[in-house]
């Protein structure tokens, strides 16, 4: 019996363990260092326990009511969502208001709220790194540089396609690519005019026009795009450039966070963690409808 003991193969305990908050926490600073967020943000763990076991982690562009809702139902132990439940200091987290009956609602069901933000944004493999990639483009670079960070990271990206195309047709490419909301996509510029160039940024990012004239893109990519930012920025192109192509602020999030999810699962496998990571389902772009003109 002592010699069978002896040569039976060794079980990994490990393999089949869940991860603690507190271990996730450390697998997202690897992959996300909140040393990369801006000044501003408020990013990591809002609700949670460190030492609480987590086994279904969900990936989410807004800490939202549907979101948690549906987190709640997949039996989620964890949310990671791109954006901050409360960037700005509240007095109170009473369920009488939103932000505080999230809180409750996710303490209630046990489920931890890690925010990953603008440190999403700027790491590599982040938010329009993951823009860039599926737009084509190569020999990508920050449009505006980490001062804690790599050269390679950084606030928005900047690129080349490997052609050159007409706005319309990469207005197309961009349109199909993201996530269909109801204020669809908007573009300015000559719909024939010619494209190799591309800044993008995820998110907001009418605060990086001046980067963008000096990436010497042809067309800048972002979203929530204000009238008079835009408008200056029109006036002040070199022969029309850049073009603009403004859209959702949630789709242009929307896609890193499968990448997101994966790198996540795959760090924490490494680990020796067996974890779910899922994405959430929800649509979180907060309009329903838009009217246009005709076309006739």
């Amino acid at each position: 019996m002592e010699a069978d003991e002896e040569h039976a193969p060794a079980v990994d305990e490990a393999s089949d363990s869940r991860p603690t908050v507190g271990d996730v926490l450390l697998a997202i600073e690897e992959l996300w260092p909140e040393s990369l967020a801006e000044g501003w943000d408020a990013v990591g763990l809002v609700v949670g326990r460190p030492d609480r076991e987590v086994s279904t982690i969900v990936f989410a562009v807004d800490p939202s009511e549907a979101v948690i809702g549906d987190a709640r139902k997949l039996g989620a132990d964890l949310i990671v969502a791109h954006h901050p439940l409360m960037l700005k200091p509240v007095n109170s987290v009473a369920a009488t208001h939103a932000k505080g009956a999230a809180v409750h609602g996710l303490i209630e069901a046990g489920c931890a709220l890690v925010t990953v933000h603008t440190n999403g944004d700027s790491a590599v493999g982040g938010v329009s790194d993951v823009l860039a990639d599926a737009f084509g483009l190569t020999n990508v670079e920050p449009l505006a540089g980490s001062a804690d960070g790599l050269p390679e990271e950084g606030i928005g990206r900047v690129g080349d396609l490997a052609e050159v195309t007409s706005l319309g047709e990469f207005a197309e490419l961009v349109f199909g690519l993201l996530p269909a909301v109801a204020g669809g996509m908007r573009v300015a510029g000559d719909r024939h005019g010619l494209v190799r160039r591309v800044a993008v940024c995820g998110g907001a990012g009418d605060n990086l026009f001046d980067q963008v004239r000096a990436s010497q893109a042809d067309v800048y990519v972002t979203a929530d795009l204000r009238h008079h930012p835009a408008l200056e920025a029109r006036e002040a192109t070199v022969n029309g450039r850049p073009y603009l192509i403004d859209v959702s602020h949630f789709g242009s999030e929307w896609l890193w966070l499968t990448p997101a999810a994966n790198a996540l699962s795959n760090v924490l496998s490494d680990q020796g963690f067996t974890v779910d990571v899922r994405v959430s389902t929800v649509n979180s772009d907060p309009w329903d409808f838009v009217l246009t003109p005709g076309e006739g």
